[in-house]
């Protein structure tokens, strides 16, 4: 049975848990004034910030989550890369946001090295040493357009082909190796969920320029196109038959991306401090609804911190411990992570919301801090797992026992594609 030392009292997201986390922000913090400083113009020109990730790779962050032993720094608290992300986040979200899609592999990956098959763990191990090498920018491709269902066929010599489109795939524009959530299109064959490692000079494979979002402008969340892919064998994990029911998979799905909420909770802290320093530079005394206000903010971001930083910490407690029900491990860290992300996406854009109205009118602009994280902070929403639909699914049935299939991505392979007749509606953001 795999065991883990003892976790430390886990206050509001304060601070690092371990040394390995402590290290990590040490490294992230000779960034982070050049993050903050290029931020307004990175999403003025809705530019990706290359060199910064190249500035990273250079520093050993791009292998942060990656196992010491295998070239690493060995973070592997999901608390601690949430503080990480917070900091980072405070400068600049969308650069926050990237960062976690390489964190979060780190993570995932960490996994099935050690607790894998064969297959799984020599695959892992690959892109692990890859990642601490700085050779490896590693992206997920989940969720398909709304045209179509990304799908992996036999090449008829032992491998995959690949077709199908992503979208929001972020820090596309320098990903290295894309792992893309597909169904199998096999004659005769119930379709199973798989995913394929892609690498960026794969035949077939192209990274679209097709970023103009409302927030999060810096993140290079594009599309990625493949057709006809070729993928060798050993480069795809098989996993379920599409639609089956495996509430063990939450555990994994929590693990990929409940660090986020740090990434909320970092710009409703940047909102509340850009506030508080253009309210004390006022002259005279506040009047008493300014103060009030105040108050409110920092209670609100205290509540937001503190229900953050408890589920990260029932995450990593469950996550350490393989000893019970596979399935209601899943439920017991998918359940904390929804209430979590259900309060800070309420919270988060409530305190950012304050702030414009204690500054006023000048806040109200484009080119204003406040502007940007107003944008940015409303991205919280559509993040999977959970949309707030589906979140209030899933947190419903849970409450009143009602069966569903919580695997979001075996929900979005079982509906047809649009070019099939009957289809996904759901036109992405």
């Amino acid at each position: 049975m795999a065991t883990r030392a003892p976790l430390q009292h886990a206050a509001a997201l304060e601070g690092p848990l371990t040394a390995q986390g402590r290290a990590l922000l040490d490294r992230l913090a000779e960034h982070l004034p050049r993050i903050e400083a290029s931020a307004a113009e990175n999403d003025r020109e809705g530019a990706f910030p290359a060199d910064t990730f190249d500035a990273f790779r250079k520093t050993g962050l791009m292998g942060a989550t990656v196992p010491a032993r295998l070239g690493g720094l060995g973070v592997d608290r999901l608390y601690d890369v949430a503080v990480a992300l917070l900091e980072v986040a405070k400068a600049d979200a969308s650069t926050a946001l990237a960062l976690h899609m390489q964190f979060s592999r780190g993570l995932t990956l960490g996994f099935e090295w050690r607790h894998g098959d064969q297959r799984a763990g020599a695959l892992a191990e690959r892109l692990l040493r890859l990642m601490a090498a700085g050779e490896a920018v590693v992206c997920s491709g989940i969720r398909d357009h709304h045209s179509v269902v990304t799908t992996l066929s036999p090449d008829g010599s032992g491998g995959w082909l690949l077709s199908g489109r992503k979208t929001l795939v972020s820090m596309g524009p320098i990903g290295t190796h894309f792992v893309i959530n597909a169904k199998t299109d096999v004659p005769g064959e119930q379709p199973r969920l798989a995913s394929p490692v892609v690498s960026r000079g794969a035949r077939g494979l192209a990274v679209l320029d097709n970023w103009d979002g409302l927030g999060m402008r810096a993140s290079g969340t594009v599309d990625v196109v493949f057709d006809n892919c070729p993928v060798p064998a050993g480069d795809v994990l098989v996993r379920d038959p599409v639609g089956s029911r495996n509430d063990a998979v939450l555990a994994g799905q929590t693990v990929s991306s409940i660090a986020m909420l740090g990434i909320y909770a970092g710009i409703a802290q940047a909102a509340r401090d850009c506030t508080v320093t253009a309210v004390a530079r006022r002259s005279g005394a506040p009047a008493g609804a300014t103060r009030t206000l105040l108050a409110e903010i920092d209670a609100r971001l205290y509540a937001l911190r503190a229900t953050a930083g408890a589920a990260l910490a029932t995450a990593d407690g469950a996550g350490g411990d393989l000893s019970g029900d596979p399935a209601e491990r899943g439920h017991r860290m998918m359940r904390s992570f929804q209430c979590a992300k259900m309060l800070v996406n309420q919270l988060a854009p409530m305190i950012v919301s304050d702030c414009l109205t204690l500054l006023g009118g000048a806040s109200y602009t484009a080119s204003h801090l406040l502007g940007r994280l107003y944008r940015d902070v409303r991205a919280g929403g559509f993040m999977q797992p959970y949309t707030y639909v589906d979140g209030v699914d899933f947190l419903s049935a849970q409450a009143l026992g009602i069966d569903r299939d919580n695997n979001y991505m075996s929900t979005w392979a079982a509906r047809p594609g649009r070019n099939g007749g009957a289809g996904d509606e759901e036109v992405a953001p």
